[in-house]
């Protein structure tokens, strides 16, 4: 395993491509900051006639995002990123992320191809910028695999999420992007991405959110890099156990075991991976649902054995003995997840700190379980005096086997522009713990 890569703090001019410019700082609630009139000489990004985006064009939109969120007040969005144009980047975006299956087979061609890993972002935009220049842009040697959690309690959700979908719409098979726990309705609601959108967009945002939640449903569970390394949000699933009763003719009449007291948990197979419904966004997770839920929530733990994940009321836990299992199961070398930053790590017995961005959590015969976290110097607010300072990683994967990974860690960008948070970070729980089902299902 080759060493960290380790980056300086930096602060980063900022390219910005308009002959006017001010600047805004966002004061007391920023749904309540006046909109700023569009700026003389600044063209708001366009949709190409053909549809058909182009490297210029993403550059473009990495460069328009950077600057109006140091130069413009949230509300004024709209001004360089219309209406119009999301509508056509997430539909057609959508449109290819529901044809994918729950699992992508990412299959690797070229002998020099390489593979990044990239895990919660939580939209941190400027750390984002940074990462694809430091890593390289995607290209049909550099394949990207983005691991969930692109919104919520970051100030700059929705411009990650556009980001990477326009990515996504430019190589669709060079650029695949997964669903994280926070791509959901509850989360959103709680955690500041609703709120965001509907400041950012004003009379549209609900059309706006509605369509981000759409678009969600269709972000796959998992992928497969190589046949070797299995990637996914939270992390492992339990099987489901399906039975046919004697008078069944059909699926109608199936049978599914629901009781977690009553039955006994056991891995899942890539098989039932495969037939989970994922466009469920919140509880009830119930029958093959429970997949998504556990793939999506779940955590690894140092003791042996899989069981409920009580600190955090849904998925599961699972031990050294559980990843062995998997990946000798499979023929896999690495698990790649995500979904734990320090300030949830910080509460974790027997497992490492995520001071660096990312954790071996299991090293085992078959292989390794990695923790890959991607924001850095997390959460944006906070409302302890001494923040956890971490840095955030991503993974690069190289021939010929993919599954030795080489971590690269890195600094927030620094200053970040001044903005406000769009929940209450001083109220709301640090970490994705104790989470009130009830809520979750009530909010539907």
């Amino acid at each position: 395993m080759s060493s960290d890569n380790i980056s300086s703090p930096i602060s980063r001019d900022v390219d910005i491509p308009y002959s006017t410019t001010t600047t805004a700082t966002s004061s007391g609630d920023p749904s309540q900051s006046p909109p700023q009139p569009p700026l003389a000489g600044v063209v708001p990004l366009s949709w190409p006639p053909d549809g058909k985006l182009s490297l210029e064009w993403i550059q473009h939109m990495m460069s328009l995002l950077d600057w109006s969120s140091r130069n413009l007040a949230p509300l004024a969005f709209p001004s360089v990123f219309p209406v119009p144009v999301f509508d056509a980047l997430v539909l057609t975006a959508s449109k290819i992320l529901h044809k994918e299956p729950n699992c992508l087979q990412i299959e690797i061609l070229d002998s020099d191809s390489t593979v990044v890993v990239v895990g919660d972002l939580h939209g941190q935009l400027h750390d984002l910028l940074f990462l694809l220049e430091d890593a390289g842009f995607p290209t049909q040697n550099r394949i990207f695999v983005f691991n969930g959690d692109y919104v919520d309690r970051g100030a700059w959700g929705l411009e990650t999420f556009l980001l990477l979908l326009a990515w996504k719409v430019f190589m669709p098979h060079k650029v695949y992007l997964l669903r994280g726990n926070h791509e959901s309705k509850y989360c959103t609601s709680v955690y500041g991405f609703e709120k965001e959108v509907l400041t950012k967009y004003g009379d549209r945002g609900k059309h706006v959110y509605r369509k981000c939640l759409g678009c969600f449903e269709g972000l796959p569970l998992a992928s497969i890099i190589a046949g070797r390394v299995y990637t996914a949000h939270g992390g492992l699933f339990r099987s489901i156990s399906v039975s046919h009763s004697k008078r069944s003719k059909g699926k109608k009449n199936r049978r599914i075991s629901l009781n977690p007291e009553t039955t006994p948990l056991c891995l899942g197979s890539l098989e039932e991976l495969s037939k989970a419904r994922r466009s469920v966004l919140d509880p009830p997770w119930e029958g093959l649902n429970l997949i998504p839920g556990d793939v999506l929530w779940s955590d690894p733990s140092m003791n042996p054995g899989l069981s409920p994940n009580k600190e955090r009321g849904i998925g599961l836990l699972w031990g050294p003995d559980c990843t062995e299992e998997f990946l000798k199961k499979f023929n896999l070398k690495l698990i790649i997840r995500s979904h734990e930053g320090p300030d949830a790590r910080e509460k974790r017995p027997g497992l490492a700190r995520m001071d660096e961005g990312y954790t071996i959590d299991h090293d085992v015969e078959s292989g390794k379980l990695v923790t890959l976290f991607s924001a850095p110097d997390y959460p944006q607010f906070q409302a302890t005096d001494e923040r956890y300072n971490n840095k955030g990683a991503y993974v690069v994967l190289r021939p010929p086997g993919f599954d030795s990974p080489e971590f690269h860690s890195f600094y927030a960008i620094a200053p970040r522009p001044t903005v406000n948070a769009y929940y209450d970070y001083e109220e709301v729980i640090d970490s994705d713990e104790d989470l009130d089902l009830a809520s979750m299902v009530t909010a539907l």
